[in-house]
């Protein structure tokens, strides 16, 4: 949406499952949300920081798929592989190559959750300098990672052409 009009809200989901099946459904929301953001906004723009320390929405979408890959694919499955690099943004980069590479990497991530049978076993090593954490810690950590980068981009997106909303 290119107006100061607020596009519908999209609700969180809302339904009553296992464990997983939630932590999953409220990061696929949040993976949207920030899709959603994305969408639509020409590609000037989409490249244009919107703050000081440089963060525009491809930006953050470059960022958010290394996060998917490496968090789920690298550290909990222990791809082997080099960890995903986030690279500075290229002229290569497009909102559209951006947006296909998130959703496979979301969709390679949740292949991953998915053949977890435990979300208290540890994952192959850690992104950080700790032990392997649980599925159940990634997930949640993800949750909180892409939620706080969808804020980011309700304020870039507001920034660029005014619209609001989730």
């Amino acid at each position: 949406m290119t107006t100061t009009e607020p596009r519908p809200d999209l609700r969180p989901p809302g339904l009553n499952a296992d464990e997983k099946t939630t932590l999953l459904t409220f990061l696929d929301y949040l993976r949207e949300s920030v899709l959603a953001k994305a969408a639509g906004v020409p590609e000037p723009a989409f490249r244009t920081a919107g703050v000081p320390s440089g963060t525009s929405l491809l930006q953050l979408l470059k960022h958010l798929t290394a996060v998917e890959l490496n968090w789920f694919v690298w550290a909990y499955a222990g791809a082997d592989r080099e960890q995903w690099d986030e690279a500075a943004v290229s002229a290569d980069d497009t909102a559209s190559d951006l947006a296909h590479a998130y959703r496979e990497a979301v969709t390679r991530a949740n292949e991953v959750a998915l053949a977890c049978t435990d979300l208290d076993r540890p994952g192959a090593r850690s992104l950080r300098e700790t032990p392997p954490p649980s599925m159940r810690w990634v997930l949640v950590h993800m949750i909180e990672e892409t939620a706080r980068h969808a804020g980011h981009a309700d304020i870039l997106r507001e920034q660029i052409d005014g619209s609001i909303g989730r």
